[in-house]
């Protein structure tokens, strides 16, 4: 989120959980996963998400004394303030809404508090689809199963089609004063009760932006969801031999990728094209450093390589955007349960100079990759006229990912 564009969050928590049963520890928000409370998980993500700087729990008005005692031992805590619920979900996503109008941000997150498994990675979606200018971006998942529609008496009547469908996820991300007049607009002459505040905007006549979601980052539903959410926190011995810390599965991939230069106008690196005297040649546009950190995404998953995908023998990727590819080996890191942490260019060439246009490739990683630009890295260096790369026949590409598998942050 670019430092003048202010970004709040509404974590909504009003809820009574009917289907995860009735205990002790009160509604499903506040039952213990890991030895902590699922609201308090849910917060530590968005507390430690560097744009977000304003946070709105919508709470349920018997649960005060529960939400103190589920966020106590949270840093950062006076970022945090609350509301009280209305009567169902969107009264209560209009109740946080409304909390925010004094001092109004640009951009809103809305948020379940149950799904605490959410990442900073499906959340940097969401924010640079508003970056971009989209006033509503929804994460979703793609449905992977068979889908069945059934009767009152339990029988199949019929098989969905499922292409086209995608499993929608929460933070879904807005444009502050565009969601908060549909809000209003729906209260006052819609007498449907919405499930979700991208189907109020849909109402309303909003564009949603579909961005990556995650396989990780489910809604807590029933008590067996709690239970399994339980299991996978809770303190275990590590792979590491560590009681009480669970090993987390980050890998490191890389990729090497070199073309030769031939005469012609202009080079093209991470998707950017730079007037040169030179061109790349290759198949597709030849761009080595996006070549090089698709082979490095695919290497976190044991995904292969970039010819396995895209084979230079196929006439249909002559000429193609190399960002075509990065993205395909986003989606097969994603659909693994992978959340991309870092991407890592390094460039060898004499010429161009890659200074002046650093800026814009690490903006087109992130955009590329779904991640914040902090994420992307692209350096460069000369070979100081020594081999191929010194007499300038040929640039060369190194890149480095770093991908968590199985974690929820």
């Amino acid at each position: 989120m670019t430092e003048n564009r202010r970004l709040a969050v509404i974590i909504v928590a009003a809820g009574r959980g009917e289907r995860a049963g009735s205990h002790t520890d009160g509604p499903k928000q506040y039952r213990l996963i890991g030895g902590k409370p699922v609201l308090a998980w849910t917060l530590s993500t968005f507390l430690s998400y560097r744009a977000c700087r304003d946070i709105v729990v919508v709470i349920h008005g018997d649960d005060k004394a529960l939400f103190e005692t589920a966020v106590a031992g949270l840093d950062c805590r006076e970022r945090i303030r609350t509301v009280t619920g209305g009567a169902n979900r969107q009264d209560s996503v209009r109740a946080g809404l409304e909390a925010l109008s004094a001092k109004a941000p640009d951009n809103v997150l809305i948020h379940d508090g149950v799904r605490p498994f959410v990442s900073h990675g499906v959340i940097d979606g969401v924010v640079a689809a508003l970056e971009n200018n989209d006033r509503a971006a929804l994460p979703a998942v793609r449905v992977a199963d068979t889908l069945k529609r059934g009767d009152d008496m339990g029988k199949v009547t019929d098989t969905v089609p499922r292409a086209g469908l995608f499993g929608a996820q929460t933070p879904q991300g807005f444009d502050y004063q565009t969601i908060l007049a549909a809000h209003r607009q729906a209260a006052r002459e819609s007498g449907a009760e919405f499930t979700d505040d991208c189907a109020v905007a849909e109402w309303a006549g909003i564009p949603v932006r579909l961005t990556t979601g995650s396989p990780l980052n489910v809604k807590l539903t029933t008590a067996e969801d709690i239970a399994m959410a339980d299991e996978r926190l809770s303190t275990r011995k590590s792979d590491a031999g560590v009681a009480g810390t669970p090993f987390p599965d980050v890998r490191t991939g890389n990729g090497y990728d070199v073309h030769r230069l031939v005469p012609g106008d202009h080079v093209t690196l991470c998707g950017i094209h730079i007037p040169h005297d030179q061109r790349l040649d290759g198949h597709s546009d030849a761009d080595v450093a996006l070549h090089a950190l698709t082979d490095a995404l695919l290497a976190t998953c044991g995904a292969g390589d970039i010819g396995d995908h895209f084979p230079p023998s196929d006439p249909k990727w002559r000429g193609a955007a190399s960002e075509i590819f990065l993205a395909h080996a986003a989606t097969i890191v994603r659909d693994a349960g992978g959340v991309i942490m870092n991407a890592d260019v390094s460039l060898i060439a004499e010429a161009p100079k890659i200074g002046p246009h650093r800026l814009a490739m690490r903006q087109n990683l992130a955009r590329i990759l779904a991640i914040s630009e902090e994420r992307c890295s692209v350096k460069a260096t000369t070979n100081e006229t020594i081999g191929f790369a010194g007499r300038r026949e040929g640039i060369a590409a190194i890149a480095t990912a770093t991908v968590v598998y199985g974690a929820g942050t």
